[in-house]
């Protein structure tokens, strides 16, 4: 019997047909129709008499406040369970940066290799882009130009005088230099989330990706990590 080396499409848990419109319950990254887990939340939610904001996934039992869908790599949708509508300016793609810290971050890309091959001599296009949306992530504020402007300059700073001096410094020192830089330059705004903001801004340069990219490979690994931890999670109840 002959095999093609395609991988048969993922079916959806609910009417186990291929998926159609593929969405993701928020918490645990669960795959579905768009139309049956929908459908199957306000089912729940009726005939449970709910009020309350939240549905438990019907594989795994997580509490989910979201579906997430249509995503495209660079944004997506959402279907709130309680019908409230974010924020004009908090879009999609912030609140998918936002569950990316809540996640551990993982090593999705060789932040190592980023120094010691000096992949920081090439400038990185999409930076700018990518660094506004993550300062307003982290502080929920539209007017972030300050602290744009006074992180960028920093970050732009180090890689011009990095690419200027032609000393081989050791690798490891110029990553310790430029962190405690950012450190200085971003603690005043971000507080407690500046070292996390520091190792994902790593993660980013060391990508080389397009942030539309960048954001479906990072969707990817959550998948995958909550999977990992939901498998671990049972592990522990049946050992119990």
């Amino acid at each position: 019997m002959e095999t093609s080396g395609r991988s048969e499409p993922e079916v959806c848990p609910i009417c186990y047909e291929p998926l159609r419109r593929e969405a993701y319950l928020d918490r645990c990254f669960h795959a579905f129709c768009y139309h049956c887990i929908v459908q199957w939340s306000e089912f729940v939610k009726e005939k449970y008499c709910q009020s309350a904001p939240s549905v438990k996934c019907p594989l795994c039992k997580v509490e989910n406040f979201s579906i997430v869908y249509s995503f495209d790599g660079e944004s997506f949708r959402r279907f709130y369970l309680n019908g409230d509508c974010q924020d004009s300016f908090f879009t999609s793609g912030h609140e998918f940066r936002l569950q990316c810290y809540s996640s551990e971050p993982g090593n999705i890309f060789s932040v190592q290799r980023y120094w010691k091959q000096h992949r920081y001599r090439q400038k990185n296009i999409w930076l700018p882009i990518w660094l506004r949306r993550e300062i307003q992530t982290l502080t929920k504020e539209e007017d972030v130009d300050i602290i744009f402007h006074h992180v960028h300059g920093v970050i732009e700073a180090f890689f011009r005088s990095n690419q200027e001096n032609t000393v081989n410094l050791n690798p490891e020192k110029r990553q310790e230099k430029f962190r405690t830089l950012l450190v200085e330059a971003a603690m005043p705004f971000l507080g407690g989330k500046t070292e996390r903001f520091i190792s994902e801004l790593e993660l980013f340069l060391a990508s080389a990706l397009t942030i539309e990219a960048y954001d479906r490979v990072y969707m990817h690994h959550l998948e995958n990590y909550t999977s990992i931890k939901v498998r671990n999670q049972d592990h522990i109840v049946d050992s119990d």
